[in-house]
């Protein structure tokens, strides 16, 4: 396929890019970057599309997931290309089909380590908690309530291609996520939620269980019915003029001491 106006598909692809609606009634976003696109193929999500500039050559890189992805190739001109990646440089462009909203994708075990996002606002705070959280071993990530969505460019780039090595699970509200815990049997799970004034410090906590951690929305914290739910609350010790941290540099502290607690034992063998 060649595309060289702003016809029907390419104003469908464009509306990916700010409009939520559209994102959920097609179940496709838009991904760019090599780390990203080769993350979701090694990953095994779907790429329906991969666009190009029509007067570009291709790497070989770029030629393998045309021929590796059974993925539609389309041609664009290189000022629609453009307007796709938003003003970036990008060799490709992927349409990729979202997974389901199905917190049965996670794997529930002794090891279990969810971080719970309450209504965050902001797509760039959900990519980044998303980053942090990949990067210290967490089972999934759940984003609860009227909440910003992970599939937002803006998520997907400050994620930097680690939404597609963990679940990211969407859900209505608290009450969803603690129906599928009950439906664990009898795993110990407990949920923690954090707050400033919380009575635990995080290195008192035990993090090494089935753990649920909860992170609330960067302005007003965890929703009544988390706070309600939460078994324990945990604070971050922090000194110096600020008076609390950014609700995506709060998950990363508490994920890196859950890594560190998990890790000590295999450390002392």
């Amino acid at each position: 396929m060649k595309i060289t106006t702003r016809n029907a598909s390419f104003q469908q692809w464009q509306a990916l890019l700010t409009n939520r609606t559209k994102r959920q009634r097609s179940g496709t976003f838009l991904v760019q970057g090599v780390r990203p696109i080769t993350l979701a193929t090694q990953h095994g999500w779907t790429v329906e599309t991969l666009i190009y500039s029509d007067r570009q050559a291709l790497s070989s890189w770029a030629r393998d997931l045309l021929d590796e992805t059974g993925a539609t190739p389309v041609a664009m001109a290189p000022d629609l290309v453009a307007e796709l990646a938003e003003k970036d440089e990008a060799e490709l462009i992927a349409v990729v089909r979202r997974p389901p909203d199905d917190l049965r994708r996670i794997r529930a075990d002794r090891r279990l380590l969810v971080v719970v996002f309450d209504r965050p606002s902001t797509p760039g705070n959900i990519g980044t908690l998303i980053r942090s959280a990949d990067a210290f071993g967490a089972s999934a990530v759940i984003v609860t309530g009227h909440a910003a969505d992970p599939y937002d460019p803006r998520s997907v780039r400050a994620s930097t291609g680690s939404l597609f090595a963990l679940p990211v699970i969407r859900a209505d509200s608290h009450g969803e996520v603690l129906d599928w815990l009950a439906t664990l049997g009898n795993l110990p799970v407990r949920v923690a939620g954090t707050d400033e004034h919380g009575p635990v410090d995080i290195a008192d906590y035990d993090l090494t269980g089935p753990r649920v951690l909860l992170i609330g929305n960067e302005t007003n914290g965890l929703s009544a019915g988390w706070r309600e739910a939460a078994d324990d609350m945990l604070r971050i010790p922090i000194t110096g003029a600020a008076s609390s941290l950014n609700a995506a540099a709060a998950a990363t502290v508490v994920l890196y001491e859950a890594a560190r607690q998990r890790s000590a034992p295999a450390r002392n063998a």
